[in-house]
């Protein structure tokens, strides 16, 4: 519903200036304070007036730069409306944070909403209003470049974190000037591309997509998120932009979004691409009547303007929805007010890269470390061992990640600059580059492994490899790295490899060939700080894996919660010998580490799982009892997780699906029990008619601290 103040803005308004508010451009129209058009933006046939007319703008920072462009903009607009201020705080604006499938790994939903809102923070103090975050699609498929964007496999998990990142950012509404709006993106599926290809088809059935992509989604808009982004993907055989049932029946009608919807960069134009258009007139039209509020630079609401005076009755009340709805959210903003929202120079030199920011940069980091393999527990190592540090990352501060913007602008410590502070003895040597040997490099690194008790390894990927237009079809960690590994090998002495990724890759050989195997990440600012951290102990790792690591990409996508077969592997010795079940005649069906895996320094076990009661109904959750036994004189923490599995329904189940998770901390030598409560609703699934409820029937439960290794108990509902 429309205020007082913005009916009053719309009754004043040209047609024209309507238009403008849903034309959003770049960064490349605002130069020296002031709008203009120059390069590649010359051949859009705008003129100043449309520019200036124009609702938002994406990609400027920086209070003094946002005070003057948008003092420039109200004073050579009509109506004085002001200009919105985006932009892609993914994961951090300067002070960064671990990857999104990084944070995903902590397991901890509190954290991700604190780096949020200290992303807000700094963001607001630099004149942002909206960011383009969170992402929450849905990811099984590594060979797709943008899963680190995403928190990973499981929708609850998703769902959970999705929730917590939108409050982070947005705060208690209304919104105050330390927070920004939330933008949720990609609407919808966009993490299922088929072949993992970049911008490929989605196929999807509306049961699947509504039993496993949609939760996260429904959560980020009932956390009250003012935005959502359109995806790039087709659904159901329509592009999602312009896709009426998606954008109109579901998110409109169902999750009751009266937000606006943005469309990607250039998304409404690619729908002539994808031939459901035959010019961008057509496009825009079908991207209005799907509801698509803003056009981020296609400049198809642009061929509005050369119309304006000729628009039929249908199309006008459309663009009056939308323009509308672009008001509303300046206002929510506080920008008629106050256009120049929270920027001050000093309150942004203090707030920007701060100290207690950088704390927060460095705990989270810590928090998503996850620890795949310790063997003769090599880990964690002590300040008076002598280390060979090697591997192209070692020397390298690439360790920011994709969709860091304005993170580039800091200087980041290296891993062999934070060693040599902590440690007594090490050598460093390179040994080789990302993806190119070198002799001379390879027999330094192994002369000064030779010296030394332990090699510690740091490989990966360079950030460029992860991101948006990063799909891969070998996701192994590069040849050259893993020959400087072999090599190092026949020396006989520990060694540790730390993995710098924002993908999962297939670490089969790297596994076999170290003693002990940590996935870093891409873990942000202070991501040198936390690995060093983990490494020697002074912080036990914590992270999980939120997405499942194959042992082979012939696997993929694999995730662990699939749906049942009618020939399902027994895991007994029948499997052997019975050719005709679901299996690979060259690979295991499971996975090299598990969904939720990820090791500790202290020796934790589950001692028992007691179910309080076994009937669940409306009144009565399903409650657990878990005794955790710590066995060893370190505390740490770690993630106990709840899943269930419905034996029998009217559609088929997955084996496992997560209901519930607690991230912990054990103190050394103990015992703790834990309550773990699950509501009956939690339990419900999408049916044949594709509405979700839930079925009375056998359950199991399963308690484990990752998704493989669990207890087993069966309860019944009601």
């Amino acid at each position: 519903m429309s205020t007082a103040r913005v009916n009053a803005l719309m009754a004043q308004m040209t047609t024209e200036e309507k238009i403008g508010q849903l034309i959003q451009l770049s960064a490349d129209f605002f130069q020296n304070g002031q709008a203009e058009i120059t390069g590649p933006m010359q051949d859009k046939n705008l003129t100043l007036d449309i520019v200036y007319s124009a609702g938002s703008v994406l990609g400027i920072s920086g209070a003094e730069k946002v005070k003057n462009i948008q003092k420039d903009f109200i004073e050579h607009n009509r109506l004085h409306i002001p200009l919105l201020f985006m932009a892609d705080v993914v994961h951090g604006y300067q002070t960064i944070y671990p990857i999104p499938l990084g944070l995903g790994a902590t397991f901890n939903p509190e954290l991700v909403r604190q780096t949020s809102e200290v992303a807000a923070r700094e963001s607001a103090a630099g004149g942002i209003h909206v960011t383009f975050a969170p992402m929450v699609d849905l990811v099984r498929d590594p060979r797709w470049g943008r899963v680190m964007e995403s928190t990973g496999e499981d929708p609850y998990l998703n769902s959970v974190l999705a929730k917590a990142s939108v409050d982070g950012y947005q705060g208690n509404l209304p919104l105050d000037k330390e927070h920004i709006a939330a933008c949720v993106k990609h609407f919808a599926a966009y993490g299922a591309p088929e072949a993992g290809r970049e911008y490929n088809t989605v196929d999807l059935s509306e049961w699947r997509f509504r039993e496993q992509y949609l939760p996260a989604y429904a959560a980020a808009i009932e956390a009250q998120a003012m935005l959502v982004m359109t995806s790039f993907n087709t659904l159901f055989g329509v592009p999602a932009t312009v896709n009426q049932h998606l954008m109109r029946d579901i998110l409109r009608d169902e999750l009751n979004f009266n937000g606006v919807l943005i469309s990607d960069w250039d998304a409404i134009a690619e729908v002539m691409s994808h031939g459901v258009a035959a010019d961008l007139a057509k496009a825009a039209d079908l991207a209005l009547t799907a509801g698509v509020d803003i056009d981020m630079m296609s400049f198809a609401y642009a061929k509005y303007l050369e119309k304006a005076s000729k628009i039929d009755e249908k199309t006008l009340n459309l663009i009056n929805e939308a323009a509308a709805r672009v008001l509303e959210l300046k206002e929510k903003l506080g920008l008629f007010e106050d256009p120049y929202r929270g920027l001050d120079v000093n309150v942004e030199a203090k707030e920007v890269y701060s100290s207690a920011n950088l704390a927060v940069a460095q705990y989270a980091a810590e928090e998503s470390i996850v620890l795949l393999k310790n063997e003769a527990d090599i880990l964690p190592l002590q300040k008076s061992m002598k280390l060979a540090l090697v591997g192209p990352v070692v020397t390298s501060n690439d360790l920011l990640g994709s969709w860091s913007w304005q993170g580039e602008r800091r200087e980041k410590e290296t891993l062999a600059q934070v060693f040599d502070k902590n440690f007594e003895n090490i050598q460093v040597e390179a040994g080789c580059n990302y993806h190119s040997s070198d002799s001379i490099l390879e027999q330094q690194a192994v002369a000064a492994a030779e010296k030394q008790d332990v090699i510690v390894a740091f490989i990966g990927l360079p950030s460029s490899e992860s991101g948006e237009a990063t799909s891969k079809t070998d996701i192994n960690v590069p040849k050259e790295q893993l020959a400087l590994l072999e090599k190092l090998v026949t020396l006989n002495k520990p060694i540790i490899s730390v993995v710098v990724t924002g993908r999962p890759l297939d670490l089969r050989r790297v596994s076999e060939l170290s003693d002990a195997v940590v996935v870093a990440w891409f873990p942000g600012s202070k991501g040198a700080v936390a690995i060093e951290n983990i490494l020697d102990g002074t912080v036990s790792p914590s992270g999980k894996l939120p997405m499942t690591f194959p042992r082979n990409i012939g696997q993929v996508p694999i995730y662990y919660n699939s749906y049942r077969t009618g020939r399902p592997i027994t895991n007994t010795p029948e499997d052997d010998v019975n050719k005709y079940q679901s299996k690979y005649l060259d690979c295991d069906n499971s996975p090299l580490y598990s969904f939720g895996f990820g090791l500790s320094y202290a020796k934790l076990g589950i001692k028992s799982v007691d179910i309080i009661n076994d009937n669940v109904n409306d009144e009565q959750p399903l409650v657990l009892e878990v005794t955790v036994i710590n066995e060893s004189n370190f505390s740490a923490k770690n993630t106990l997780q709840c899943y269930t599995h419905q034996l029998t329904g009217e559609t088929v189940r997955p084996v496992k699906e997560l209901k519930q998770f607690k991230k912990l901390t054990f103190a050394a030598n103990s015992e703790q029990k834990i309550q773990i409560t699950i509501a009956k609703d939690l339990l419900s699934n999408v049916h044949t008619n594709l509405n979700c409820y839930v079925d009375s029937g056998k359950y199991e439960v399963m308690v484990g601290f990752d998704s493989d290794n669990v207890i087993t108990k069966s309860f019944k509902v009601e």
